[in-house]
């Protein structure tokens, strides 16, 4: 008994230091504490002659989820890089006499760091000893990696100025994560809705703008298939797949023949793989990333060949929740913190789409209150995607839309829709992550853009490599 009881107190020891997946901040630390090769672990390190063990880590108390995690984050980090342990408290104990303050916090630190930031910009102040970090909503991820990775790699890195308040960009490795994020039906002027209409809803951030704003790389994506004005089974195809198609066919290319998908690409290079909608899984977009079939609403056939993706590749397909209060969107970040749990603990990397499936339907019925508040959860769901890829900084991630849907256009100080169908106007690339400046101020078709994730994990000649498809769209053989 005595024997078994120490196996376990050693399993246990063993679990505590080797975990390393951050649930709460959607992020990966270090990993266990480096072995310096004399049997130890790399010493703790300081922050200006002062060890690290004597900060106490402080978030605001009033704040976002973003900044308590950023602070856990911090935590947990060096407790797995370094064997070190930090207190983590909010703003409403009493201050001590050094700290890691994140957010704006009631601490005279705080107070004093008013840098005007924009996009993903973060902000760093340090003064007597302490280290105070801002960033805007999910940005704080940036910054609190930005920290860890610039100041507390190891004992020799230990030196903070005290020059005043500093800005940063957040910082940016060689991509093994591919995350594509869709807009089922949203132009450019669902994107602009923040403009029109006031965020009267109950779970998003309060946000004044849609996060793809922020972005560094934005550009433009043109949509139509082989049809003319596609649906969202060729929309999804194209992007799934990078070649055109007529409407209802998904994963298939003119002649009926299957194509490959990001999806299987990924699986086949050894990477785990997700795919996620507020649709059921039969959906034409989810489908297109995870099946084959002539009709779109061939259910049937759509889910014997997911099943066979599933049992083939591990693929984890995880649809259909279509909530709109708090509660529930609590519930759809928790069903992509697991998913990206799930797919992040593979050392290969992962790929992963995700589809806000709802702004298209209101569109359709020219629903406009409805379908800004399908763009405020997509924007959440965008927040929690962005806060990990700050959080593991070799990550990809794209924004865009299958096809534009009700020709939304302003009149005046108000949005209004022009059609209860789709449309041929261009839709909005905002892109994040190695390579992805590629698609700066550029329009592009929407094959381009999985041809761009295949090319970054090291596959060129993805997707059509023709432009026969060119003159059967547009009319001519050259392309713009």
């Amino acid at each position: 008994m005595k024997k078994l009881l120490s196996l376990i107190l050693i399993l246990c020891m063993l679990l505590s230091v080797t975990s390393c997946a951050l649930i709460g901040g959607g992020g990966v630390t270090e990993g266990p504490a480096p072995d310096t090769g004399d049997g130890g672990v790399k010493p703790v390190p300081s922050l200006n002659g002062t060890p690290i063990t004597a900060y106490t880590i402080i978030y605001d108390a009033d704040s976002l989820d973003y900044n308590k995690r950023a602070a856990e984050y911090i935590r947990d980090t060096l407790k797995a890089r370094f064997g070190a342990e930090l207190p983590i408290k909010d703003d409403s104990e009493a201050p001590t006499e050094r700290e890691i303050v994140i957010g704006e916090t009631s601490r005279e630190i705080s107070k004093e760091l008013d840098v005007e930031t924009n996009g993903f910009e973060f902000s760093m102040l340090t003064k007597d000893g302490s280290v105070a970090l801002e960033g805007d909503y999910f940005v704080i991820a940036a910054a609190a990696y930005f920290f860890l990775d610039t100041y507390l790699i190891d004992a020799d890195h230990d030196f903070i100025t005290e020059a005043g308040a500093t800005t940063h960009q957040p910082i940016v490795k060689e991509a093994k994560n591919y995350i594509l994020l869709i807009g089922d039906g949203m132009g450019v002027n669902h994107t602009k809705m923040f403009d029109y209409l006031p965020d009267t809803s109950e779970y998003s951030d309060g946000e004044n703008l849609f996060y793809g704003y922020m972005f560094p790389y934005q550009g433009f994506s043109r949509t139509q298939s082989l049809s003319g004005i596609t649906d969202s089974a060729a929309g999804g195809t194209a992007l799934a797949t990078g070649y055109k198609t007529y409407n209802e066919y998904v994963g298939l290319d003119r002649n009926g023949n299957s194509l490959k998908s990001l999806t299987e690409l990924a699986a086949e290079l050894g990477k785990a793989t997700a795919v996620m909608s507020t649709e059921n899984k039969t959906g034409a977009t989810p489908a297109s990333f995870s099946a084959h079939a002539y009709d779109r609403d061939d259910s049937a056939g759509i889910l014997e060949t997911q099943a066979q993706t599933v049992a083939t590749y591990g693929t984890v397909i995880d649809c259909g929740y279509d909530y709109y209060t708090a509660r529930y969107m609590k519930t759809i970040e928790k069903h992509i913190t697991d998913t990206l749990t799930k797919v992040s603990g593979d050392e290969d990397g992962f790929f992963l789409m995700y589809e806000e499936a709802h702004t298209d339907k209101h569109s359709h019925n020219n629903d406009i209150d409805d379908a800004f508040l399908a763009i405020l959860r997509f924007n959440q769901a965008i927040a929690r995607f962005m806060e990990f890829a700050f959080y593991n900084p070799d990550t990809v991630v794209i924004i865009t839309a299958d096809h534009e849907t009700g020709g939304l256009h302003a009149v005046g100080d108000t949005l209004e829709y022009s059609s209860d169908d789709h449309t041929a106007a261009d839709v909005p690339v905002f892109a994040w992550g190695m390579g992805a400046e590629v698609f700066a101020g550029k329009t592009v078709e929407n094959i381009e853009i999985a041809k761009f994730f295949a090319g970054e994990m090291g596959v060129d000649n993805f997707g059509d490599q023709s432009n026969e498809w060119y003159s059967e769209i547009y009319g001519s053989s050259e392309e713009n």
